[in-house]
């Protein structure tokens, strides 16, 4: 079972490949392309993207909700508060 979406052990994708291991669609996968945030390669007709401009390529899209993903920290009374409906629910109640 590969470690990573991309470690299939081939150095290049077709588009159809490109998309099943992304998840993306075919449009989309053409629109990043054209608007060249993702590298593709011609060899003949086929369109190859190789293993490295792929993961670059997802490496380099933003995260979800487009911030930083950092730990916050609960405010002590939403903790009291939490932990006393964790009591309530599993019948122990102080």
């Amino acid at each position: 079972m590969p470690q990573n979406i991309t470690d299939t052990g081939r150095r290049a994708h077709s588009i159809a490949e490109t998309c099943a291991l992304t998840g993306l669609g075919r449009d989309t996968v053409y629109t990043a392309i054209r608007d060249g945030h993702l590298v593709a390669r011609k060899l003949g007709r086929r369109t190859l993207i190789t293993d490295d401009d792929l993961r670059q390529f997802l490496a380099g899209l933003p995260r979800a909700g487009g911030h930083e993903q950092v730990a916050v920290e609960i405010p002590s009374k939403t903790k009291a508060a939490t932990e006393a409906a964790r009591e309530v629910k599993s019948g122990v109640v102080t």
